[in-house]
């Protein structure tokens, strides 16, 4: 069965474009809309409280002097004050609510798009410092925006108040107005490039030192701790270049601000005082215009509340690099409802930053059947077993799990059809049993997944056996292993595929568990540096460099010096002592197994040298079986 032609359009189609930069920003201010459009609302009110309270303050002074009845002045000047109080507590406590809610909701976002997007696509992303920092700093964008929005409202009302009250004394002020502006243009421009600058190295920095940290054990045998301290602290100059270059914007904003801020004040003061003298203006006009200065200054504090919105929109453009990954595309098909797990691969190519790292592999795994991929390092097994699961899309070619392109199955159907065990598995969930079920998994299913992986033998003797606590359960590299294949085992698969998921185990445990792989349904494609584990193998792929260089049973492969040289063999066939072995009645068992399945061996050889290998090889009965080399 072959996929529909229009489903293999739709899965061939271009993905979509990215969002366009500042969406994010966008989508965040209108998640928030409400609890900002509240803090703009009551900003506002704080701010007419604010306006009106000098002309209070100046009537009630002016009745009090004139021993008049101020009484109602003076309830009006206390409202006011408790006015401004309790819109400031609002706009606090709702800015707080508001940031905790939307920093929440970035971080589900920007963490469902790393999690959507193919591996390749997600190389360098710097996730941890995007997740915590920036985007603390881009959760506060709604309230920011508000904030920002409503900034100038008190110095406005302020100046209009000076104009109000005296003219003279608005003009006075007015007259500083277009440095403080250049100011203020300076901060924006200058302030949000440094803040980027200092968090892409803060951002490389995280990505070194989460290395490092993974490779703790290896730098300390290795003995190269100062060195990995100077490679992971080396972003600390250019962070330091940037930061100092912020604070230098800031502190120089807020200095000239806070220099020119007084003089304007005193400006007014001085208008104010001889226009008092004149007879112009009365005492309680002047304690306005005292009071009308110190709000229209506050345009210095405008500084604050666009240094506030640039954090917010620099750490939202950091987040959005994550959350704009284009996702895996996915069809809408399911399997045919009795497949045997056949996968085929026809002309696959990948190819990452101009370097081919697949070329036109073209491959069959019969289903039921077992396949060993082995080859040197750096040869692209690893790649191959991501493309045959479709952990990546290769750039040409098609995958089929039983004549089914797996980029028209849904996400579910794959991800059931599909399971995984890697050479070091990753850990979710609060205890033992969570990290394996990944999901409701009845009891008896949990104890026999365990036990086909060999795990049973640890986990039962932890205190509290397969409910223990992930962090009181201390796990060497061979059990990390079987957890991993257990979580593997825990539903039934059409095609299971193990990256070098056995490395770590002893010999009696690694043949334990390839009893259980014999057993379990489906199609089981394994990338091996084991030699028994090829050898008992149905079909053995020899992938080097990037191409398949043979495929066929294992004991015809072993004729050739370079497939032996895999495994470390010498040209006699030998790899010394202590080697993987089977029994030669086993071995012989397996060897014809296998040569059923698959027929003859094919090489990418010379005719001349695949004769050679037919016809004069040696006849060392350990070579025929397939046995008696090392790993």
């Amino acid at each position: 069965m072959t996929a529909a032609p229009a489903d293999a359009a739709r899965a061939r189609a271009t993905p979509a474009p990215p969002p366009a930069e500042g969406r994010l920003l966008r989508e965040a201010i209108r998640r928030g809309r409400g609890p900002a459009a509240l803090v703009l609302a009551a900003t506002a009110l704080g701010a007419a409280a604010a306006v009106t309270l000098p002309l209070a303050l100046g009537r009630a002074v002016d009745l009090l002097i004139a021993r008049a009845d101020a009484g109602s002045w003076v309830l009006l000047c206390t409202a006011l004050i408790a006015t401004e109080v309790a819109t400031d507590a609002l706009v606090a406590r709702t800015g707080g609510r508001t940031g905790a809610a939307t920093t929440a909701w970035l971080r589900r976002r920007a963490l469902a798009g790393f999690l959507a997007a193919p591996p390749a696509a997600t190389t360098g992303t710097g996730l941890p410092t995007r997740l915590t920092a920036n985007a603390l700093d881009a959760g506060t964008a709604p309230v920011a925006a508000a904030t920002a929005a409503a900034a100038g409202l008190a110095p406005l009302g302020g100046l209009a108040g000076l104009f109000l009250v005296d003219p003279w004394a608005g003009a006075a002020f007015v007259c500083g107005v277009p440095l403080l502006l250049l100011i203020l243009r300076a901060l924006l421009r200058d302030g949000r490039a440094a803040l980027t600058t200092y968090q892409e190295e803060q951002g490389r920095m995280a990505r070194l030192l989460t290395g490092a940290l993974s490779g703790a054990a290896t730098i300390a045998a290795a003995g190269t701790v100062r060195a990995e301290e100077r490679r992971v602290l080396a972003p600390l100059a250019g962070m330091r270049a940037a930061g100092e270059r912020t604070w230098r914007v800031q502190g120089r904003a807020a200095g000239l601000s806070g220099a020119l801020m007084p003089l304007l004040v005193a400006a007014v003061l001085a208008v104010g005082g001889v226009r008092l003298v004149a007879g112009h203006l009365t005492p309680g006009d002047l304690l306005a215009l005292s009071r009308y200065a110190v709000l229209a200054a506050g345009a210095g504090a405008l500084a604050g509340a666009l240094n506030g919105w640039v954090r917010a929109k620099a750490g939202t453009a950091r987040v959005e690099t994550v959350t704009a990954l284009p996702p895996t595309p996915h069809g809408t098909r399911d399997l045919p409802p009795h497949g045997d797990g056949t996968l085929a691969l026809h002309g696959v190519h990948v190819t990452r930053d101009g370097v081919p790292l697949l070329d036109s592999v073209t491959l069959t795994l019969p289903g039921g059947t077992t396949t060993a991929l082995v080859g040197p390092s750096g040869s692209g097994k690893s790649l191959l077993a991501a493309v045959a699961g479709r952990l990546t899309d290769p750039d040409q070619g098609t995958v089929l799990l039983d004549g089914t392109d797996l980029r028209t199955l849904s996400a579910d159907t794959l991800r059931h059809a599909v399971a995984y065990a890697f050479e070091r598995p990753a850990l979710f969930g609060a205890t033992i049993a969570d990290a394996v079920a990944c999901g409701p998994l009845p009891e008896p299913d949990l104890r026999r997944a365990l036990r086909r992986a060999a795990a049973d033998t640890f986990t039962d003797r932890l205190p509290h056996g397969p409910r223990t606590p992930l962090p009181e359960a201390p796990l060497s590299g061979g059990e990390l292993q079987r957890l991993g294949l257990a979580r593997a085992f825990t539903r039934p698969t059409r095609l299971l595929i193990l990256d070098d998921a056995t490395s770590s185990l002893d010999t009696v445990t690694a043949h334990l568990v390839a009893r259980a792989l014999t057993d379990t349904p489906g199609t089981r494609l394994t990338i091996t540096h084991r030699l028994t584990t090829a050898a008992q193998s149905d079909q053995v792929v020899w992938l080097d460099g990037g191409r398949i260089r043979g495929t066929g049973p294992h004991s015809v492969l072993w004729r050739d010096p370079a497939y032996r040289a895999v495994f470390g063999a010498g040209a006699g066939g030998d790899a010394g002592a202590g080697a993987d072995t089977v029994t030669d009645t086993e071995a012989r068992r397996r060897s014809d197994v296998r040569t059923d399945v698959t027929g003859d061996v094919r090489t990418e050889l010379p005719t001349d040298m695949r004769t050679d290998l037919h016809t004069g090889i040696r006849t060392d009965p350990r070579v025929d079986t397939g046995t008696g080399a090392a790993e």
